[in-house]
């Protein structure tokens, strides 16, 4: 298998994911489907990942659709850029990366997706393999800022 060049810099650092704005509209959700159509406009918020990026060396094991992650480290921040094929899988990619893009090793290593989740009012709200999915992503994304 051949290698696959990453995206570029300017890929990376232009994804701008700002918590003070994306997180508000979860916690404010009244009911699951409210949180669901914020997962689903953030995932379609995002930007669509190049064709030449989707390759299988860089798919995410785990996930039910099919999500691909990359990494990159800028002035010892570690940043993100991932994308799905199934529009709700994005939408969490998508607040994951908003909990992790731009921080350092300690502060991704202290991440507690469990109680992300939980203080977004998603726990017990996915199917299982979606759980699954999720929680292989951030495992990804853990093990690229060690």
């Amino acid at each position: 298998m051949s290698q696959v060049s990453q995206p570029s810099q300017e890929t990376f650092l232009a994804l701008k994911l700002d918590s003070s704005e994306i997180l508000p509209l979860f916690e404010q959700a009244s009911n699951w489907q409210e949180r669901y159509r914020q997962i689903m406009l953030l995932g379609k918020a995002l930007p669509k990942l190049d064709e030449a990026f989707r390759v299988e060396s860089a798919q995410v094991r785990g996930c039910e659709s099919s999500a691909w992650l990359y990494h990159s480290v800028i002035e010892d921040k570690h940043y993100f850029v991932a994308d799905s094929d199934a529009r709700i899988v994005k939408g969490l990619i998508g607040l994951l990366l908003t909990a992790c893009q731009g921080k350092t090793s300690a502060e991704i290593a202290r991440f507690d997706i469990e109680g992300y989740f939980d203080m977004l009012g998603l726990t017990g709200q996915l199917s299982p393999s979606r759980t699954n999915g999720l929680f292989a992503l951030a495992k990804a994304i853990k093990a690229f800022s060690v």
